[in-house]
C-alpha cells in the first residue's frame, strides 16, 4: 500500500522567487489551510482549493513538535503567509495559541502576521516570547473594510488590539497592504497618523492581484476597476510603476512625519528607512 505524503509544516519562505522581494531569510508556518476572512484582493485563491474556508491542519501539535525535534530553526518564523493565524475558526480551535506555546518553550523567534484583533487574546504568551506582531490595516473606514475584507474584524477592533499589544510591551508593526487606487489611497496620511500611536514600523504595498483576484476586484468594484490599468509581471498584475512610486512615497512621507520607520513590499523602490521590510527587526530577545 502506498504511503500518503505529509507536507512539512515549517518551510523556507519563498514568494515564487519574486525578484522584488526583499524579505530576510525566514521560515513560513500556517496552522490553517485557507482563510475565512475572504478578502477580495487575496491571492491565495490562485493556489489553495476552497481558499476562503479555513481548515485546521491535521495532527498539528504532534507534527509541529516532531518537526522541531529534527529541524534546526536558524532564523525567525513568519506566521502566517498563506492564511491568517487568527482566522475566525481560531476562536474555538485555539490552535495558534498552542503553537505559540510550543515556540515559546523553544525560544523560537516568531513574526505574527494577522488582520484580527483575536491576537490580543494571546498577549500573555506573546509578551513572554521572542515575538512581534504585524497587524494588517488597509483603511480606517468601516464601509471600505466591509467591502474589501468582508469577514475580517473591523479597523476599530484592530486598532484597539494594537493599543492593547503596545500596553503589554509587545513591539508591533502595521502592514498597510494593499493600497488600491480609488478605494483606500485617500486615507493614507490619516491611517499612518493613527497607527503610529501604537506601531513602530509600517510596511506597505500596492495591490498586486493574480488573475482570479483581479476578476473578483472587477466584479466587486467595476466602476473603480475600469479606471485602473494593470501591467502583468509574472503571475501577478501590477499598477504602472509611476503610480506605485507616488503611492509609496506618500506613505513614506507620512511615516517620516510621525517618526516611525517605513518599507515597501515587492515594489522595487529604494526608499526604505528600516532594517528589514517586514518588521522582523522588532522581534525582541527575551
Amino acid at each position: 500500500m502506498a504511503l500518503s505524503f505529509v507536507p512539512m509544516l515549517i518551510t523556507k519562505f519563498d514568494p515564487w522567487k519574486n525578484k522584488l522581494c526583499t524579505c530576510p531569510p525566514k521560515y513560513s508556518f500556517n496552522p490553517y489551510t485557507g482563510c475565512s476572512h475572504a478578502c477580495i484582493y487575496c491571492y491565495i485563491s490562485s493556489y489553495i482549493p476552497d481558499p476562503f474556508n479555513a481548515r485546521l491542519k491535521e495532527n498539528l501539535e504532534k507534527r509541529l513538535r516532531k518537526e522541531l525535534r529534527t529541524k534546526k530553526i536558524d532564523t525567525y518564523i513568519s506566521m502566517s503567509n498563506s492564511s491568517d493565524p487568527y482566522t475566525p475558526e481560531e476562536s474555538y480551535h485555539q490552535a495558534t495559541r498552542k503553537c505559540l506555546e510550543i515556540f515559546k518553550e523553544r525560544k523560537i523567534k516568531v513574526l505574527i502576521v494577522t488582520k484580527s484583533d483575536l491576537v490580543a487574546r494571546d498577549m500573555d504568551i506573546i509578551s513572554r516570547m521572542n515575538a512581534s506582531v504585524s497587524m494588517t490595516i488597509t483603511t480606517l473606514r468601516e464601509d471600505i473594510a466591509r467591502r474589501i475584507e468582508p469577514h475580517a474584524p473591523s479597523p476599530e477592533k484592530r486598532i484597539k488590539a494594537l493599543k492593547k499589544l503596545k500596553e503589554a510591551g509587545i513591539p508591533c508593526s502595521v502592514r498597510f497592504d494593499p493600497i488600491i487606487p480609488g478605494v483606500n489611497e485617500d486615507g493614507i496620511e490619516e491611517l499612518v497618523a493613527e497607527v503610529s500611536r501604537y506601531a513602530l514600523h509600517i510596511v506597505s504595498s500596492t495591490v498586486k492581484p493574480r488573475a482570479d483576484s483581479l476578476k473578483r476586484l472587477r466584479n466587486s468594484m467595476p466602476e473603480i476597476m475600469k479606471e485602473i490599468r494593470f501591467v502583468k509581471e509574472g503571475n501577478s498584475y501590477y499598477l504602472p510603476r509611476p503610480i506605485r512610486y507616488e503611492l509609496m512615497k506618500r506613505v513614506r512621507s507620512a511615516c517620516d512625519s510621525t517618526g516611525i520607520t517605513f518599507a515597501v513590499c515587492r515594489e522595487g523602490f529604494n526608499i526604505n528607512t528600516a532594517e528589514t521590510c517586514d518588521g522582523s527587526h522588532l522581534i525582541p530577545e527575551r
